[in-house]
C-alpha cells in the first residue's frame, strides 16, 4: 500500500465523563507494566496485530504506547469510543473480546479491549488488540479450494496397500457381518462373497484363489466355480 495511511475515527473529548482522580503513584506503575506487556505483545505478532496502550485518566490525548500501528494512531491521540464509554461508566465490562473491527483502509480486524483498573475500582488503563485478519482470510479461502475434492468420486478409493492379509480381513470381515467364519457361510453366502471380492479388486492378488480356498475351506475349483456362477 502506497501513500499516508488515513487516520482512525476517534472519539472527541467527552465534556460528560466524570473528572478524573489526580495521578497516583499506583496508577503511574500500572501503566507502566501495561507499557511492557504491548510491547512484547506486538514484538511477538510483528505486522500482524496492532496493540494500543490507552491511558484513560487523559482521554484527549489517551494513546500512550502503539505496536505496529496498523491504524495510523501516534502516542498522543484520543481515546476511542470504547474508552470513553469505559470512563462513563464505571459497570462497563472489563474485557471486551473479539469483537470485529476494520482498519482505516478498510481491512478487518478482530479486536479485544483490556480495561485495567487501580486498587479503588477506577479504570485508569485499556489494552487494545486489533488483529489484521486479512492475510488469515485469504490462507483460509486458500486452503478450503486446495483441500476440495470431488463431491461424487465415479469408485471409491483405498490408497493402503492391497496384500493377502487384506484379503482374509475383508473375506472374515464380510463373513461376520451374517455371524459366521468364512467356513461356515453356505454355498449362496460363500458365493455372494467370492463375487464381492472379486469386484474389489482383491482376486487379483498373486496367490488369491488359493487363500481365500484355504481360508473358507472348499477347493480352489470351487472358488473359480462360484466365479463362472456369477455368468461371467
Amino acid at each position: 500500500m502506497t501513500g499516508p495511511v488515513p487516520r482512525p475515527r476517534t472519539a472527541a473529548p467527552d465534556p460528560a465523563a466524570p473528572a478524573r482522580p489526580s495521578s497516583r503513584p499506583e496508577d503511574e506503575h500500572l501503566l507502566r507494566e501495561a507499557e511492557k506487556i504491548a510491547g512484547a505483545v506486538g514484538r511477538m505478532f510483528p505486522g500482524l496485530c496492532e496493540v494500543v496502550l490507552h491511558d484513560l485518566r487523559d482521554p484527549g490525548h489517551a494513546v500512550r504506547t502503539v505496536e505496529n500501528p496498523l491504524s495510523g494512531r501516534r502516542p498522543g491521540d484520543p481515546a476511542t469510543e470504547l474508552g470513553l464509554a469505559r470512563l462513563r461508566d464505571p459497570a462497563f465490562p472489563d474485557v471486551v473480546q473479539n469483537y470485529p473491527g476494520r482498519f482505516p483502509d478498510g481491512r478487518p480486524a478482530k479486536s479485544t479491549s483490556i480495561g485495567i483498573r487501580n486498587s479503588e475500582g477506577d479504570y485508569v488503563a485499556a489494552l487494545c488488540l486489533n488483529l489484521d485478519v486479512s492475510a488469515l482470510t485469504r490462507i483460509t479461502t486458500a486452503l478450503t479450494r486446495l483441500t476440495a475434492t470431488a463431491e461424487d468420486p465415479p469408485l471409491p478409493e483405498t490408497l493402503a496397500p492391497r496384500t493377502l492379509e487384506t484379503l482374509r480381513t475383508a473375506a472374515e470381515s464380510r463373513a461376520a457381518a451374517h455371524g459366521l467364519t468364512p467356513r461356515e457361510l453356505p454355498p449362496a453366502a460363500r458365493r455372494d462373497l467370492v463375487r464381492a471380492l472379486r469386484t474389489e479388486g482383491l482376486l487379483e492378488l498373486k496367490n488369491a484363489a488359493p487363500t481365500l480356498a484355504t481360508l473358507l475351506g472348499v477347493s480352489r475349483a470351487t472358488v473359480y466355480n462360484d466365479l463362472r456362477d456369477d455368468g461371467r
